[in-house]
């Protein structure tokens, strides 16, 4: 109030309502705005206000009290509140719908609900409406109907949910600057033009041709093509190295050949090729690790620029049909890519380096719950890959839902607005607002490294699938569509009415566009082009058992120990986690005692000496859920330290995350990430085993079948607690049994080690095979296990050893021709078994732990059973229901094993629910799997076996 220049546009009508006051009782203001309001002359008529600032802003002029003073309060407060909705709520009143229908609309965006009418406006100044929209205006009215341009037309945005000023004020300034809003000259028109025809031509060639096949055609949303081809040319130009694209089926064969510069034959030869267009063609290398994926859900890579100083790589990533599961694999993806790892330490990240897209539907964008998942990722230390580009391809139409049944949201994209994402609106048959959409958020990631969002509103012009018919369930919607023209076609009657070409030039360049697939079709006839398959010649590829990492011999590991153990002066750590780190120390001795999280730490420590990089994400991993790792040390003061990042020898950077309480997400990036980083080794561990049942989608349509649908190679490993201890149904088993089911052809390897050595053996020949022969690995991990001295291991363990698929029983060995059975078991029960009193007096039983069950080591097995000449029975023994665990998947192989001795399995029996949530009941069950292991034979249980 002591400098009344400052106040202007909305601050205009607070200062005369201030004076209103003022006026009405002198005492209802503060004693400094009492004097100012006492040297303030009488009124004069409204048309008498100008503006006191110069430079296009509202003042009460502090030179011009009297004229000041005169202000239609009320008016001008109304005109200030207009503006301000407009900008809010514009997009309300949009006109967004190719199809015609009539925005939603808002009270607040009509002049009347705030008193006004249009003479009203004329009379004031535009600088009550402030900011880029009253400049070159002469009077508010202008002023409003700029703003409603900007904020009602065929582009509308959505900005208030962005908390920064800085965020606000930098969109406010590209919408009303019109910063990215570029009118083409006539060769830019022609080229768009041409880019449409193209698109349209292509689908228009599929459709005749191929005649109710399957392609999820992009009609309706064209322009994407080319929305896509101006992010990509503005990525070249900011030098970005690499763009990675994921998006759903609908519109992806457009994208694959007019973006990723599929050829045409390519495409054409699927279509050819395909019986009722399900399923790839068959090739003799079919059943060997291969089986294709439908034409609609494969990826590509493009190279533009190839041969440059700076050229750009454009990926397309594979994806199965279930939409939006592709989002946080484009993610890991991006961020793999973008980081420098090769150095010891935190890796390096450039994140202009790699910018990923993700192409959404309107109704699988509110309605997965994966996009939730991967937007809370976007800030976060572990996934943050300075911003996507986020697309709603939005037909306004899910298959046959409409959108009022599949949101509870009146815009798609309103789910965004939770994670402070700003939403650009726009008409897809408007070509140069599609265009400005793109550019402004390219400009605002490259700007701001965050998300922004741009929702495409189009239409579908065939049913779901091009063998579906839409009018059974939208019969007035297709109505409309039926007769409404192509975007191509509305943009060639805009350029033939500017005079930029003629009816001829269109339909000639679609002539054109058509020619071209027509010879592409000849040459797909003649010359049928499939991708060249590097796939094994027999079905067990080239994983060697006998090959194995070199050892790694114990002075360096007492050296690494002891570097692990170390941690700066002055950092003190909590007293309690200092004593257990200690015991570490001695735990190389002779007396051993290396457990678990010490084994692991070991493992890391001999890696990344020799440059293999290794990111270890999960839920409380940095702790452990059962506090067994200790990777970060906490100081006293709040300060952090990872000693695997201070290894004097290490080549390579080693990264460990908390992982926000996702499933599914979180998974789904560190599947990314590993298949973007073949040479890292790229773990992701569950709190518990059975927490990765909200990922199924992500484990069996990318884990399990990636590499045999798409060929896509990971080496992702999953760090599955797992083991019964009496802690209910949802905390005991990992589900073993689906990841065995899901086993075939060499597709990854499932193990369950019993010591700490074996595992540290096995992330060692993980690691070993990262790009000879790269699987996933799925370990069943320790609970109880992870401290209990049967576990723990010796420092020769570790140094002179290897990963061994079977253990075979130490004492039962020496007096083999004594044992009459042989127990098969895995994991912890394996323990149980060892350490139970039975065992003691159990001389004629040997127990046999198999520590890989995929791929099942049948080989090294009979090698084993073969010790035991008079062994009558093999039984498996296994700690959960008799219808889970491993038993079906073992049981073929057992019996081959068994010959002619008697075989049966020891387990609870078969359940729906993996085990029991009662403490005496789990013991009781315990108890009786170990009774009837270690002292009965199958014949005194009355026969209860299989042969």
């Amino acid at each position: 109030m002591n400098d009344l220049d400052t106040f202007y546009g909305p601050n205009a009508g607070y200062v005369l309502d201030l004076y209103e006051r003022y006026k009405q009782n002198p005492a209802a203001v503060d004693d400094a705005t009492r004097a100012i309001f006492a040297t303030w002359s009488p009124e004069l008529p409204i048309e008498h206000v100008s503006n006191g600032r110069g430079n296009g802003s509202t003042a009460v002029s502090t030179a011009r009290p009297a004229e000041a003073a005169a202000m239609d309060v009320r008016r001008i407060v109304a005109a200030s509140a207009f503006a301000h909705a407009l900008r809010e709520r514009g997009h309300l009143g949009a006109h967004l719908d190719p199809l015609g229908s009539e925005p939603l609309g808002d009270p607040a965006l009509l002049p009347e609900t705030h008193g006004l009418r249009e003479s009203d406006l004329a009379l004031l100044p535009p600088t009550i409406v402030g900011g880029h929209a009253a400049e070159g205006a002469s009077n508010a009215l202008e002023a409003i109907n700029a703003l409603r341009a900007m904020y009602s037309g065929t582009i509308s945005y959505e900005f208030d949910q962005v908390k920064r000023s800085e965020e606000r004020l930098w969109l406010r300034d590209a919408v009303g600057l019109q910063l990215y809003m570029q009118t083409p000259g006539a060769a830019d028109a022609r080229k768009l033009l041409k880019r449409l025809t193209q698109v349209e031509a292509f689908e228009r060639y599929l459709h005749q041709t191929f005649v109710g096949q399957k392609r999820f055609s992009i009609e309706g949303t064209d322009m994407l093509v080319p929305m896509l081809d101006e992010i990509i040319s503005g990525a070249m130009d900011s030098e970005t190295r690499e763009v990675i694209v994921g998006m759903a089926h609908r519109g992806r064969l457009n994208v694959l050949t007019h973006v990723l510069g599929k050829p045409y034959a390519a495409i054409l030869s699927e279509f050819a090729h395909a019986k009722h267009e399900e399923g790839s063609p068959l090739t003799e290398n079919f059943g060997l690790g291969w089986t294709g994926d439908v034409k609609y859900h494969l990826g590509a890579e493009y190279l533009l620029g190839a041969g440059a100083d700076v050229a750009l790589k454009v990926v397309l990533a594979p994806n199965p049909s279930h939409l939006e599961f592709v989002n946080p694999v484009i993610e890991g993806m991006a961020r793999a890519a973008q980081e420098i790892t090769s150095v010891a330490g935190t890796p390096l990240q450039d994140v202009d380096h790699t910018l990923p897209i993700l192409i959404h539907g309107d109704s699988a964008f509110p309605g997965e719950g994966v996009v939730a998942e991967t937007l809370n990722l976007w800030h976060l230390r572990a996934y943050w890959v300075g911003g996507t580009i986020h697309i709603i391809a939005n037909n306004q139409l899910g298959f046959t839902t409409d959108p009022e049944d599949g949101r509870s949201t009146h815009f798609a994209s309103d789910l965004a607005k939770g994670f402070e994402i700003p939403i650009i609106h726009v008409n897809a048959d408007d070509p140069l607002a599609c265009l400005t959409a793109v550019r402004m958020a390219f400009a605002y990631r490259d700007t701001f490294h965050k998300d922004i969002l741009i929702d495409l509103v189009g239409y579908r012009r065939w049913g779901h699938n091009e063998g579906d018919e839409p009018t059974f369930t939208q019969p007035q919607m297709y109505e409309v569509i039926r007769s409404h023209p192509t975007v191509r076609e509305l943009y060639a009657r805009q350029l033939e009415q500017q005079g930029l070409i003629t009816r001829e030039d269109a339909e000639q360049m679609m002539r054109d566009a058509l020619a071209v697939l027509e010879q592409a079709k000849h040459e797909a006839d003649n010359h049928p082009q499939f991708p060249e398959l590097e796939v094994s010649s027999t079905p067990g590829g080239s994983y060697d058992s006998e090959e194995m990492p070199s050892p790694v011999g114990a002075e360096q590991l007492i050296a690494w120990n002891q570097e692990l153990l170390t941690w700066p002066k002055g950092f003190t750590i909590q007293p309690k986690l200092a004593r257990t780190l200690q015991r570490r120390a001695s735990a190389l001795g002779p007396e051993g005692g290396i457990d678990w999280g010490q084994a692991e730490s070991l493992a890391f420590a001999s890696l990344l000496t020799t440059g293999t990089p290794i990111r270890l994400v999960g839920q409380d991993s940095e702790r452990g859920t059962f506090s067994h790792r200790h990777a970060v040390l906490h100081s006293v003061d709040g300060e952090r330290y990872i000693p695997l990042q201070h290894l004097t020898q290490a080549q390579a950077a080693f990264s460990i995350y908390n992982s926000a309480l996702s499933e599914a997400g979180a998974l789904g990036f560190e599947y990314g990430y590993s298949v973007r980083r073949p040479e890292s080794l790229v773990l992701w561990e569950a709190q518990f085993g059975d927490f990765a049942n909200s990922a199924q989608v992500i484990i069996d349509q990318f884990i399990a079948s990636a590499r045999a649908k798409w060929l896509q190679k990971s080496s992702l490993v999953l760090l599955l607690p797992h083991g019964y201890e009496g802690q209910g149904p949802e905390h005991s088993s990992a589900r073993l049994e689906r990841y065995l089911q899901l086993s075939a052809e060499e597709n990854w390897r499932v193990a369950n080690c019993s010591t700490a050595a074996q595992y540290y053996h096995l992330l060692r020949l993980q690691a070993f095979y990262l790009q000879r022969y790269p699987r996933p690995l799925v370990v069943m991990t320790p609970k109880s296990l992870l401290r209990h001295p049967q576990s723990a291991s010796r420092l020769q363990d570790l140094a002179e050893g290897s990963f061994q698929p079977v253990l075979d029983d130490a004492r039962a060995n020496k007096n083999a021709r004594r044992v009459k059975r042989i127990i098969l078991c895995t994991g912890k029960i394996a323990i149980d078994l060892l350490t139970h009193e039975l065992r003691a007096t159990s001389e004629e039983v040997a127990i046999i732990r198999v520590e890989l069950l995929y791929p099942f080591p049948v080989d090294v097995l009979q090698q084993v059973i073969q010790h035991y000449p008079n062994a009558q029975e093999i039984v498996w023994v296994q700690e959960e229901p008799r219808n889970m665990g491993a038993w079906n998947y073992v049981a073929p192989h057992v019996a081959l094993l068994a010959g002619a001795r008697l075989m049966d399995v020891i387990s609870r029996p078969e359940r729906s629910s993996p085990a029991t949530g009662f403490w005496d009941l789990y013991m009781a069950e315990q108890e009786q799997i170990m009774q009837e292991a270690m002292s009965l034979t199958v014949s005194q249980r009355g026969g209860n076996h299989v042969r």
